[in-house]
């Protein structure tokens, strides 16, 4: 099977906490989770294990629902690694992994990451139909000799944090509550592409930054960025929407205006940290009007990041 070559590949050399989920975004309830494992591992004498889907388990179950992503499953695999855990093991979710039984899957564990304990909220649920719930996977936990501690969900502004919420809150705009979840800016990023190079002939030269195309967007507009490049931190203003003053139909797409910044982008991979949005995308009677706006546009962006 797939996901026992993809699991040997990952071999445990001593026994493992595992907590097991997808945690796209490695949000504060994701951190909480991890902070448990981290915790329990060291007084358990384990080795603390984190197995992510790197697909989304719906992309396979209905895939008829499109599914934005809040970071890249590389992406995904640095942040939890840069909070102390070695040993992440990403695996794809495959139509052969939804048939696998609580049992099934759990077994594989055992025998590829010596499995000795899991870590999950009280929500979790895996296996064919997620009939491995709370219940069941302790039922398991005895027969099969593995601990289960369940952590208790993490809130913010009265809100259980989950994925789903914040990619909601990018999608209101809502830059603030979308840190507040994930204790950090919310990033976009990617190389830098041609474009029509209209930013230049006006006199603000932007880069075309290629997104992922599952990758969540916030809501278009005109936003306070820094941009990321190369180590450098520079403020910016990235515009989000499909550039309606130049006509009707537009492709959705993200540029930004990195201020102070003079070089070739063009290749170059480029972070966007998403700070403030400050207004909706506008189409304007001219071209004139358009650079007048922009200028306000900068000058905002140095008053709210200094």
């Amino acid at each position: 099977m797939q996901i026992e070559t993809e699991l040997s590949r990952f071999a445990a050399s001593q026994p493992t906490l595992v907590t097991l989920g997808v945690f796209d975004g490695v949000h504060l309830g994701h951190q909480h989770l991890f902070g448990q494992l981290l915790e329990l591992s060291r007084s358990r004498g384990l080795q603390p294990c984190v197995v992510t889907f790197t697909n989304h388990p719906l992309t396979v179950l209905k895939p008829e629902i499109r599914i934005s992503y809040l970071c890249t499953p590389d992406e995904r695999l640095e942040l939890v690694r840069a909070l102390g855990i070695s040993h992440v093991v990403p695996l794809a979710f495959t139509h052969e992994v939804s048939q696998l039984t609580a049992k099934q899957f759990l077994l594989l564990l055992q025998r590829h990451l010596k499995m000795a304990g899991i870590v999950a909220g009280p929500d979790f649920a895996m296996g064919k139909d997620r009939q491995g719930d709370i219940p069941t996977l302790k039922a398991l936990g005895a027969e099969m000799g593995f601990t289960l501690d369940v952590a208790e969900p993490r809130t913010a502004n009265y809100e259980v944090i989950s994925s789903t919420a914040i990619r909601r809150a990018l999608e209101e705009g809502d830059l603030e509550r979308a840190r507040a979840s994930l204790g950090r800016p919310f990033i976009l990023t990617g190389p830098v592409v041609s474009g029509f190079q209209r930013g230049r002939d006006m006199g603000f030269p932007t880069a075309n930054i290629a997104v992922p195309l599952n990758a969540a967007l916030p809501k278009d507009g005109i936003y306070a960025t820094r941009a990321i490049v190369e180590g450098g931190s520079y403020l910016s203003a990235t515009s989000i929407g499909v550039r309606p003053t130049f006509g009707p139909g537009g492709e959705r797409t993200v540029e930004v205006y990195i201020l102070d910044f003079r070089g070739d982008l063009y290749g170059k991979t480029i972070k966007i940290e998403m700070i403030k949005r400050m207004r909706d995308e506008l189409r304007f009677n001219s071209v004139q009007e358009l650079i007048a706006q922009i200028e306000k546009d900068v000058a905002q962006v140095r008053a709210i990041l200094g």
